[in-house]
């Protein structure tokens, strides 16, 4: 889940007493341990290369386990990530025959678990999956402002906002990628050694989770924003309801019996009671504007819907923040600042002005079906990059027996 960036990017549990708050929910980080690539490409491939090849993992695993405390340990992080890829991609190339020769290592910081694949497919998916969510923990940084503890409203400028929706595209475009380029590379008896994280299901939700949240952020922005109409913004919020709908659905077909799991699926119903409240609210202001009797009697069920979703979106947001991993309530942000005053209020003004015609249509009481929308947000399109020249330069012979394999 959403963190600082020295926690996410050390991968570690740490003993502070500070309760963390998030605006963008990251699930468990995982970091790459010490592999020995030496041994087991040497002879293999020239010894440059192996040492260049060594050198970058190492700088990845040497930023991961560091102790930095400021947010530059992110940004390094992802870039020496991205420096590494070029390099790694000549491991998973097939006519260098070196897929599997190496046992990469990683361990998952939810219960320490360590898992070693010889599988070079493995390492560029844990790889990507540590980009994704190394983007989400910047855009949950860029989110939470400095110094307002105790505050009830969380203060997030407009260029922020847009900033954190750039990343969420970005970060679900390396979740698709994981899931439609590189699980498909593995063998099955290897998906089946995968840790829960990067389940196929697991990646989808969280990607399409992505896709909700700068969504949401968008209706945010739309809120405060005058010349933005009721239309769009009842499309953002139902847009933003069939985005956890599907998230939320793509979990149901996972283990999610973890503690990170658990967590995961309480913050997807939160989430989802939040952006159907606001749906149903912007639903009934439209219904409302008709000139009919039953458009008055359809929005009021309209708002009293959206106050009981709302209710229910608060217990559940308690529920979420209670299960540990604790995590701090977070103060009222975006959209639902305005919402969390708007829909008691509205739903209390229109029962009162409408009570006589509620009171003539009593047993008739049916709540409107809300709009369906095409999705808008995509993930960003996430391709790699070329294989770095040195694997190019000269042709090397590979034995047939594989005697330099890591064990």
């Amino acid at each position: 889940m959403g963190c600082s960036p020295s926690i996410c990017a050390a991968g570690k549990r740490k003993n502070n007493l500070n309760i963390l708050e998030i605006a963008i929910f990251v699930p468990s980080m995982c970091v790459p341990l010490q592999t020995d690539l030496q041994r087991a490409l040497r002879g293999l491939i020239p010894k440059d290369l192996a040492d260049r090849v060594v050198s970058h993992r190492n700088r990845i695993v040497l930023v991961a386990e560091g102790e930095e405390t400021s947010g530059s340990a992110v940004t390094e992080l992802q870039r020496a990530l991205e420096d590494y890829l070029p390099l790694l991609l000549g491991l998973t190339n097939k006519e260098h025959g070196l897929q599997e020769v190496v046992a990469f290592k990683w361990k998952y910081s939810e219960d320490g678990q360590e898992v070693h694949v010889a599988n070079s497919w493995f390492e560029l998916l844990s790889v990507t999956h540590m980009m994704a969510m190394l983007t989400l923990t910047e855009a949950n940084s860029m989110l939470i402002s400095e110094n307002q503890s105790g505050s009830s409203e969380r203060l997030v400028s407009a260029d922020c906002m847009r900033d954190a929706v750039d990343l969420l595209l970005k970060a679900s475009g390396y979740l698709e990628f994981c899931v439609r380029d590189v699980l498909v590379r593995l063998p099955t008896d290897i998906k089946k050694q995968l840790p829960k994280d990067l389940q196929e299901g697991i990646l989808e939700a969280i990607s399409i989770q992505a896709l909700g949240q700068g969504t949401e952020i968008q209706l945010g922005l739309a809120v405060d924003s005058q010349n933005v109409s009721l239309p769009v913004k009842r499309r953002l919020a139902c847009e933003q309801l069939s985005y956890y709908g599907q998230a939320h659905y793509c979990l149901s077909g996972c283990n999610t019996d973890s503690q990170h799991g658990k967590k995961h699926l309480l913050f997807i119903k939160w989430k989802y009671l939040e952006a159907k409240a606001a749906a149903y609210y912007y639903h009934g202001q439209i219904i409302d504007k008709g000139t009919e009797p039953s458009c008055h009697v359809s929005a009021v069920y309209c708002f009293l819907a959206a106050d009981d979703l709302l209710s229910e979106s608060k217990k559940a947001c308690l529920t979420f923040c209670l299960t540990a991993p604790v995590t701090r309530i977070p103060p009222l942000w975006g959209a639902m600042k305005h919402l969390n005053k708007r829909i008691p209020d509205v739903a209390t003004k229109k029962s009162q002005m409408y009570g006589y015609l509620l009171e003539q249509e009593k047993g008739l009481e049916i709540l409107p079906d809300l709009p369906e929308f095409e999705l808008s947000l995509r993930p960003d399109d996430f391709e790699l990059p070329d294989m770095d020249s040195a694997w190019g330069r000269q042709k090397w012979e590979i034995p047939s027996q594989p005697s330099q394999r890591a064990p």
